[in-house]
């Protein structure tokens, strides 16, 4: 397996987010300073600058494939969030949501047509918001759908599943998971702590968060199970999970983690511990085949095949520590964004 390189290109200030859109054809990457770059995924030609968010972008995020229209949403420091059509370059509108920071930004399939756009007359997908307190849905015409009651303390993470249906927002002290069509608090699980990452399997058995105390805490909502794992050395920041289910990568310390979390679940086995030089600031499972990219500070980048996680499949050594991995739907490239503002696009070879 080689990691070779496809493109690069360089942004104005710190990578603070990447994502691909959901066909593969288009890269978005969020500078901290506030401007969005399109770029093709063939050859890495800038289709589009955005201008972001004046205060500063936090964060973007790619509404579900729906016809021809590519819809970019993003998030910034001035408590808004935007909508962009990807293909003609343009805003098309804007949602005011505060004073708040929109730090998290989660699309989630919807099959209700009450939350259809005022000019369609179909369901179309929500944007789930997080600004401080405040949990916003917004439809892709930055359309109100409903705004839900404060949580308790700052929203710190989000995560929905794939077939949607709901999503899990954590703030210090626990995890509200709120139906996405009806917009009912389905459940409420407690963790007396700070939660600083949240991750669906994608089979929608388990939900898990990263921790601030350090540990890993998984949930099974339709049985009210629960299961901790503790004894990280860092803070948990980054969580990932493979195509199957079963595999569940986690960051901690200068080890990643990989937990079994076939059958009753990981609690009690021992994880495969994956080595590195310097702390894990990165990881992204391949979307449908079994490679697990690692990202540590000191720019090494490393691909792993979790039931043979020795030796490595593949190592880079980049020029500064990754922000972000994202791989292509294909997963025949890997995307890496980087604090010095530099975007990777690398081949992933046999």
């Amino acid at each position: 397996m080689q990691l070779t390189k496809h493109w690069a290109t360089q942004l104005d200030d710190y990578t603070i987010d990447l994502a691909w859109n959901p066909t593969g054809t288009q890269l978005a990457a969020a500078s901290s300073a506030g401007p969005v770059s399109l770029y093709a995924a063939t050859d890495g030609k800038k289709l589009h600058e955005l201008p972001g968010h004046p205060a500063g972008t936090n964060c973007l995020a790619w509404a579900p494939s729906s016809g021809p229209q590519l819809i970019l949403a993003t998030g910034g420091q001035d408590g808004s969030v935007k909508f962009w059509d990807a293909t003609a370059g343009q805003h098309t509108a804007t949602a005011p949501l505060g004073r708040d920071w929109v730090d998290h930004l989660v699309w989630v399939p919807s099959s209700d047509t009450r939350h259809s756009s005022l000019d369609m007359g179909h369901s179309s997908p929500l944007l789930f918001a997080a600004a401080g307190k405040n949990l916003t849905a917004l439809r892709p015409d930055a359309t109100l759908a409903h705004s839900f009651k404060p949580a308790a303390k700052t929203i710190t993470a989000l995560a929905a599943p794939h077939q949607g249906g709901c999503v899990a927002a954590a703030h210090f002290g626990g995890v509200q998971l709120w139906d996405t069509d009806d917009f009912l608090l389905q459940k409420e699980f407690p963790y007396a702590n700070g939660i600083h990452a949240l991750v669906w399997s994608p089979d929608q058995r388990w939900l898990v968060s990263g921790n601030q105390d350090p540990s890993v805490h998984l949930w099974i909502p339709e049985k009210d199970i629960e299961l901790h794992m503790s004894g990280y050395e860092t803070k948990v920041k980054h969580l990932s999970y493979d195509h199957t289910s079963r595999w569940l990568a986690t960051s901690g310390g200068r080890e990643a983690c990989i937990w079994d979390c076939s059958g009753e679940g990981p609690e009690g086995r021992e994880p495969a511990m994956l080595p590195h030089e310097a702390p894990i600031c990165a990881l992204a499972f391949q979307n449908a085949h079994g490679l697990l990219a690692t990202a540590s500070t000191d720019g090494t980048v490393q691909l792993w095949s979790p039931e043979r996680p020795k030796p490595l499949r593949a190592t880079v050594k980049m020029p500064a520590a990754a922000t972000k991995l994202a791989w292509s739907p294909d997963d025949r490239h890997l995307a890496i964004g980087s604090e010095k503002g530099a975007v990777y696009v690398l081949k992933c070879e046999a």
